[in-house]
């Protein structure tokens, strides 16, 4: 914004701001196709935003209004639009994220833009009325939420090897996952159903009788990506397989460029890998999978950013599953984003999100595991008793996870939770209960109900109370105080 509003070029401003930003952004598009069509989807994109060259006439207080409107066009057309640059799914982490859940992916895309315009205008001791005309997106209902409990196993098999030719190995893909299944399944089978990436099934399953057998035989019902030909029609599915029969969903919208070619002639001059793609019939409606409490609906990779489908989905069901192939896009940064948009997506429609890709990240995000916990029933009585001792207290807290993206999703909650309890202490966070144990001191005690935390936390030379009751552990810790008190005078 300082740029545009000093730059006497407001359009070529616009162009270079434009097309860095979306060239960074989305340079894993480049991994095995070139630079030509990364540079020209760049540049392409580039082109939505010279409406903000109108500052120049309308002031640069109208620039949050204008990014808003022309991210919103850029996410409709061309080809159904190309949203991934979406200012909200870059907010996952951001305190104010959940004003997705109440105006959708657009509030926090325009509470975002104009937070960055307010601190721009306060910089220069200035205020525009404009600023608060993305205000009126913020308010409009979006989610629903439902509630419902189910356990699925989520099978990540992985590929032959990374490229466009991920599944040249008849089968190979397929067998991956097989393996993979059979093996989680002999460990625990208590699961009401499991559920496969897009393209897991790397023929068709219906064509080749070894494939269908195979499927078949599996005993808890299987969610399954799938390529189908159906009638010489290409379709990529998403099948629920079960031993009384298989329902699809069929992807709606399909990528362009990718599932098909748009303006072929002239894509053709461009890349020679056009010639690889085989055109793919979209599907036309919504399908929500039954299995037990669970009311599943399917999202297909690119659909994940179709506001339409989304919601749709959201209406019909109280779990999403978010089924992807990033093997195409190798090792690069698609699969994190890619991550990222769905976890504002359960954000913004209150639904949990099961989140499977061939390579890359697969995950599980509770969109509130965490923030809506229910307090112990005595931790109140516990927390009013060490508030009136004379020693420091913070809080000491597992993430529960390795994955830098789940944990930090659990460390939003966690601090949300903290703050709603009007608990002041500070909070400390670490991956794993054991890692506990690393805030060990000899004058340190740690008050926690997981005996997994209690142990280490005392063998790395700390106290512990292993906590089942406010009564019992306010004794205890009142007693160990004066020990070590005791200990620190006679020192």
């Amino acid at each position: 914004m300082h740029t545009l509003s000093k730059s006497r070029h407001k359009i070529w401003s616009v162009i270079i701001f434009a097309f860095v930003f979306n060239a960074v952004l989305l340079h894993w598009t480049s991994t095995f196709v070139g630079s030509a069509p990364w540079l020209i989807l760049s540049f392409g994109l580039s082109l939505f935003y010279l409406p903000l060259s109108l500052v120049g006439r309308w002031g640069i207080g109208a620039y949050a209004l204008i990014f808003i409107a022309l991210e919103e066009v850029r996410n409709r057309v061309p080809f159904g639009g190309f949203g991934w640059a979406r200012i909200a799914y870059s907010q996952a982490d951001a305190l104010y994220a959940d004003i997705a859940s109440l105006g959708g992916a657009i509030a926090l895309s325009s509470l975002t833009v104009m937070l960055g315009a307010l601190l721009f205008f306060l910089t220069r001791r200035e205020f525009n009325i404009l600023l608060l005309v993305p205000l009126i997106f913020l308010p409009i209902p979006n989610s629903v939420e439902e509630n419902g409990q189910t356990t699925a196993l989520l099978v990540q098999g992985n590929v032959p090897k990374m490229g466009l030719d991920f599944n040249s190995r008849a089968e190979q893909v397929f067998n991956n996952h097989v393996l993979e299944t059979k093996r989680a399944l002999g460990n625990n089978n208590k699961v009401d159903f499991v559920l496969w990436p897009e393209n897991s099934v790397d023929v068709d399953p219906f064509a080749n009788k070894k494939v269908f057998n195979s499927l078949e035989s599996f005993e808890p019902p299987m969610i399954v990506g799938a390529i189908v030909d159906k009638g010489g029609q290409l379709l990529n599915t998403s099948i629920l397989w079960q031993n009384k029969g298989q329902d699809i969903y069929v992807k709606q919208h399909l990528t362009p460029f990718g599932e098909y070619i748009p303006v072929r002639s002239l894509a053709e001059r461009i890349s020679p890998l056009t010639d690889r793609v085989n055109d793919f019939s979209a599907g036309n409606q919504q399908k929500t999978f039954k299995i037990g409490d669970a009311k599943i609906a399917p999202i297909i990779c690119f659909e994940l950013i179709d506001d339409q489908i989304l919601h749709e989905a959201a209406v019909n069901s109280n779990i999403f599953v978010v089924q992807t192939n990033s093997a195409t896009f190798g090792m690069s940064a698609e699969s994190a984003q890619q991550l990222s948009i769905t976890r504002v997506r359960a954000i913004e429609h209150s639904r949990n999100i099961l989140s499977v890709s061939t390579t890359g990240y697969s995950a599980v995000i509770d969109y509130k595991i965490f923030r809506d916990l229910d307090m112990m029933p005595d931790t109140q009585e516990l927390l009013n008793h060490v508030s009136k001792l004379n020693v420091k207290i913070e809080m000491l807290t597992s993430m529960g996870t390795h994955d830098p993206f789940q944990g930090s999703e659990a460390k939003h909650q966690k601090q949300h939770w903290l703050n709603s309890h009007n608990i002041p202490y500070r909070a400390n966070f670490v991956r794993s209960k054991p890692e506990k144990a690393e805030y060990a001191t000899p004058t340190s005690i740690l008050i926690d109900d997981s005996i997994g935390c209690v142990k280490p936390f005392e063998f790395a030379g700390g106290h512990a109370i292993l906590h089942t009751s406010a009564k019992k552990t306010i004794a205890e810790l009142d007693n160990l105080i004066l020990q070590i008190t005791a200990l620190s005078t006679l020192r």
